[in-house]
């Protein structure tokens, strides 16, 4: 917004809007939710948030959600052969997720990967889960970590991007 002084000098106003969500949702629901959400822009969960800051962390610049719909793995689902090394990352990540709602006391929620709450630093293009997250954060942390610096090993192939998984992914 913008007004003008008395002495005739424009000042911009910045307006802030702060939103809390809070989600208790099952998981496919949830995945749909959080691409909606990361399409029309709205507020995600931390975890969500967290991945993509670790992710941004070890390839500054990156907009995380590059990954998202890309392959067989990466986004909602995932089967048949991973694409490439990006694929497997996502593979990888979804295997270590479901690891960690084996956990006991962690898989309490389907959804508890996409929105459990951990601490991490990131420190010239590495990341760092705290040693103060408790198990099931720090199970979680440990997933999206990987995940983030596997990313930052392969490379992406823009025709990976949207793939028809009826098509590339049936096997």
């Amino acid at each position: 917004m913008e007004t003008q002084s008395d002495q005739g000098e424009k000042t911009n106003h910045i307006i802030e809007v702060h939103v809390t969500a809070t989600m208790n949702l099952i998981t496919p629901p949830l995945l749909l939710l959080l691409t909606a959400c990361a399409v029309s822009g709205a507020v995600l969960p931390k975890a969500m948030w967290h991945f993509g800051s670790m992710i941004q962390c070890a390839q500054p610049g990156v907009n995380p959600l590059r990954y998202n719909n890309y392959g067989c793995y990466c986004g909602f689902g995932g089967k048949g052969t991973p694409r490439d090394g990006v694929d497997a990352c996502c593979q990888i990540h979804d295997k270590c997720y479901a690891n960690s709602r084996k956990i006991p006391g962690c898989g309490d929620a389907e959804d508890l990967p996409y929105i459990i709450d951990f601490d991490f630093t990131c420190n010239n293009q590495r990341v760092t889960c705290s040693a103060a997250n408790d198990t099931c954060q720090a199970a979680v942390c440990e997933c999206d970590r990987a995940a983030a610096h596997c990313f930052a090993q392969n490379t992406y192939n823009p025709e990976n991007k949207n793939l028809d998984h009826s098509v590339y992914c049936a096997n």
